[in-house]
């Protein structure tokens, strides 16, 4: 039979073993994009130029790297066309410090950085945090696994 102190442990373990748990699905495109919409359809360009992320539109979108990609508006979308590797997030916007980790995790538009003129995705805010505390250590990491993690 199961004792009461096993029960409690098991109920104090999982929320911490849920919040490091790998994802569920293995990424296999170069682009986090569900759906064909990269980094669920935000704006790119407007994290550099308005400092904040801001949801796209289909009506402004660029196919690129096996992806469309949205913006707020035509002038975005035009500079994003341009020069993609200047605005696109590193790693096919998947999360910066799962990639740093050996996995792939999906990202929140809200839990980004920009590091050295290069835009950097985490999975949500808390994440974003612990990927703040060493930024060039993480890359160092995330470009030792990257695109390999893509196979896992």
């Amino acid at each position: 039979m199961i004792s009461r102190r096993s029960v409690l442990g098991l109920l104090a373990a999982t929320p911490a073993a849920l919040a490091f748990a790998r994802p569920a699905f293995a990424a296999t495109t170069e682009t986090y994009a569900e759906g064909g919409v990269a980094v669920d359809g935000s704006d790119m360009v407007a994290y550099f130029t308005d400092g904040a992320p801001v949801t796209g539109s289909a009506g402004h979108t660029v196919d690129w790297n096996g992806a469309t990609w949205q913006f707020a508006n035509a002038e975005n979308a035009a500079m994003f066309e341009a020069n993609p590797e200047a605005y696109a997030p590193q790693y096919g916007g998947y999360c910066a410090y799962a990639v740093s980790k050996g996995y792939t995790a999906p990202t929140e538009p809200d839990a980004w950085t920009i590091h050295e003129g290069k835009l950097y995705l985490n999975f949500n805010t808390t994440v974003r945090k612990i990927w703040s505390e060493d930024i060039p250590s993480n890359i160092v990491k995330a470009d030792g696994n990257w695109p390999t993690v893509l196979e896992a």
